[in-house]
């Protein structure tokens, strides 16, 4: 699966979540979803308790995630 293809499975509507992005036809946020993995969840745990979401959700989840700071200009502090 490729990029574009993992990127149409977030949905960003704002009658759902007051705009989140969601995985498409749910409302599971791709907040949620990360916050997940960082605390140490695997992709597996996740889809045990979401059995409504795929691997390719979760892989989606990951990219968006990297699509926005792709762009995110960062400064050096000034000390």
């Amino acid at each position: 699966m490729d990029t574009k293809e993992l990127l149409q499975r977030i949905e960003i509507n704002p009658k759902k979540l007051v705009g989140k992005p969601v995985i498409r036809g749910t409302r599971i946020a791709v907040e949620q979803i990360l916050r997940m993995l960082a605390v140490g969840r695997t992709g597996d745990e996740i889809l045990l308790d979401f059995p409504q979401l795929t691997k390719e959700d979760i892989q989606a989840t990951i990219l968006y995630a990297a699509e926005l700071v792709e762009d995110f200009d960062v400064y050096p502090r000034k000390k």
